[in-house]
């Protein structure tokens, strides 16, 4: 019934998706409720949610004043909040003793799209009333003193969200509250059924999804949500010229964690208009002409996060995307048998590769071109291919140095790309530095200026008009369980996974990480050893790769030595592990 309810409501917004994930209500008590003074009382829930409220009123009638916010000022709700931060006010009657829903008029901003470029907002279920996120409410006029079992928020989530699927912990206490932060902001996040871009216009994005999608996985054991989403951005794609990519990346990350080629199958030819290949000229590299280079090529988003950036009509950050587009499109033609299609794609993706690397990479910066025609060098030019496996070996080194002196140069977005290709190339370090730092340009910052779920920006001073409820800001929610704990897929559906913990400055982590086979736990320490606990669910492998303290001399399981190889600061351990083991590097 709860499925049945909530494919009705998907179906009233206007051809959109009809097989949303299921969301339901949740009861919430509070966890505080304070007397302002004599007429006015405050309830905390703790966290913000996306939601209203179940009042039990007394057996006096009354008129009261209900004020629901996101945000604090001077230890009262913030009724002039900045930007799209949540503030409403609802006048209620209380008759009677028995339960009411509480909750303001419905706001246009999330309800009624008019812009004729823009699609229709994802709406909630009508007998839910209206919802909005919201952390704390004060009530003015309530007869006598409020008790929590006189008021409850309906917290919208989704039905089948589990909280225990997924956990981390380190040695880092910063670094645990942020990832619980981006766990959390996922969670609250799934209250439409699709992944909207937060609370301002409830509408899907192609790169927010994929985003959401990415840390959805590492949190929670649902693969739907991502799915619908998919479809319905299919029927309601949005307009930056780099969210068309994104619908071949979420392609590509459900076919990596599900192995299910029966859904690839169904939506593989209405990927390949998202390759944009009518952009593209003799040598394989994407053209934007004057419209495209104002509005659609986006590299980073708000604007004043793009590092300098100086827009082409060959764009360095579209043409990244692009490569990577194409690469995968390849590995996804394969895996459904289209080996001529996937030899056609794997073709165009070197001789496009080669173009990109004479006409945009500046040797003697050791870092690309913003594009062609212009020497200006942002980090979104070097982080993207960095990140996209584009760059030569042989230029690693000077790319990844050109791009760890700019620090957090982009946007909550671009941080996603540019930690993981930090990640990727063993700077572990650099990248935890940048996701605690004690900047406004980190989620540190997001922790201890007091917010619950990610932002959209690094600061309101960034993007005045941001929302505080966005999950694009919740990337260390997948960053932290694939690359600290180390566990990812090594062939698609997790049959087996590759488990490559980075330590950085860490002494131990350890975490579970839920997958379609049943989850991982990792638990690693290190110091003069690396010590590794690891469960494998059953029908998986791994394929351990270790880090190797400078004076070690091998690697053994269970008290065996293993044959394994090293290779730099890391030991390959030969053949695949599975079930419950203890690993030690000395």
């Amino acid at each position: 019934m709860k499925r049945l309810i909530h494919m009705f409501v998907v179906l009233l917004c206007a051809g959109g998706a009809a097989f949303a994930a299921p969301v339901r209500l949740f009861d919430e008590a509070p966890v505080a409720i304070k007397r302002v003074n004599a007429n006015v009382q405050l309830v905390d829930f703790g966290r913000v949610a996306f939601g209203n409220l179940r009042l039990t009123p007394p057996a006096k009638a009354a008129a009261v004043t209900v004020h629901f916010g996101e945000a604090q000022l001077d230890g009262r709700i913030n009724r002039k909040p900045p930007g799209s931060v949540r503030y409403a006010v609802a006048q209620i009657q209380l008759r009677g003793k028995s339960p009411m829903v509480a909750a303001p008029p419905a706001d246009e901003r999330n309800t009624q799209n008019t812009r004729s470029n823009t699609p229709p907002a994802v709406l909630t279920p009508p007998e839910w009333g209206v919802i909005l996120p919201f952390r704390w409410v004060e009530i003015e006029g309530w007869p006598g003193e409020l008790r929590p079992q006189d008021i409850v928020r309906q917290a919208a989530f989704a039905s089948t969200w589990d909280d225990a699927a997924a956990s981390f912990e380190s040695s880092d206490a910063m670094l645990d509250r942020i990832w619980e932060l981006c766990r959390y902001s996922i969670k609250a996040t799934t209250f439409a059924g699709v992944y909207v871009d937060g609370d301002r216009e409830r509408i899907p994005y192609e790169a927010d999804a994929y985003l959401n999608q990415l840390s959805h996985y590492t949190t929670d054991n649902d693969v739907q949500m991502s799915r619908d989403t998919f479809d319905w951005l299919m029927k309601h794609p949005t307009w930056p010229t780099e969210w068309a990519f994104h619908m071949i990346f979420i392609a590509y990350a459900d076919y990596q964690h599900t192995g299910d080629t029966n859904w690839l199958a169904a939506r593989y030819e209405s990927l390949k208009p998202r390759l944009l290949r009518n952009r593209a000229r003799q040598d394989g590299l994407l053209t934007s002409n004057a419209a495209q280079i104002k509005r659609d090529d986006i590299v980073d988003w708000p604007k004043g996060e793009r590092d300098g950036y100086i827009f082409k009509p060959v764009n360095t950050v579209v043409n990244a995307f692009h490569l990577r587009a194409l690469r995968l499109m390849a590995e996804l033609a394969r895996a459904l048998g289209k080996d001529s299609e996937a030899a056609t794609y794997t073709a165009q993706a070197t001789k496009t590769q080669a173009a990109f690397q004479q006409l945009l990479f500046s040797p003697a910066k050791g870092a690309y071109r913003d594009g062609e025609g212009t020497d200006h060098c942002s980090q979104h030019a070097s982080l993207f291919p960095l990140a996209f496996g584009i760059v030569p070996p042989k230029h690693q080194a000077a790319v990844l140095a050109h791009i760890q002196k700019r620090g957090m140069g982009g946007s909550v977005y671009a941080a996603q790309y540019l930690l993981e290709g930090l990640f990727d190339h063993d700077a572990a370090p650099h990248a935890l530095e940048l996701i605690t730092a004690p900047t406004d340009r980190s989620w540190r910052h997001m922790i201890e200026s007091g917010t619950t779920i990610t932002w959209e920006a690094w600061d309101q001073k960034y993007k005045p008009n941001q929302d505080w409820n966005h999950a694009w800001g919740a990337a260390p929610a997948n960053l932290l369980p694939r690359f600290v704990l180390g566990a990812e897929p090594l062939t698609p559906g997790w049959q087996q996974a590759r488990i490559r913990p980075q330590t950085g400055n860490l002494t131990f982590a350890k975490g579970r990480i839920p997958t379609p086979r049943g989850p991982i736990t990792v638990d690693w320490k290190t110091g003069s050893a690396f010590l590794l606990n690891l469960t494998l669910p059953a029908g998986m492998t791994a394929k351990l790769d270790l880090p190797a303290p400078t004076a070690s001399k091998g690697v053994t399981i269970d008290g065996k030595a293993v044959a394994a190889t090293r290779v730099g600061a890391r030991w390959l351990v030969e053949g695949a592990v599975a079930g419950t083991l203890q690993v030690v590097v000395e």
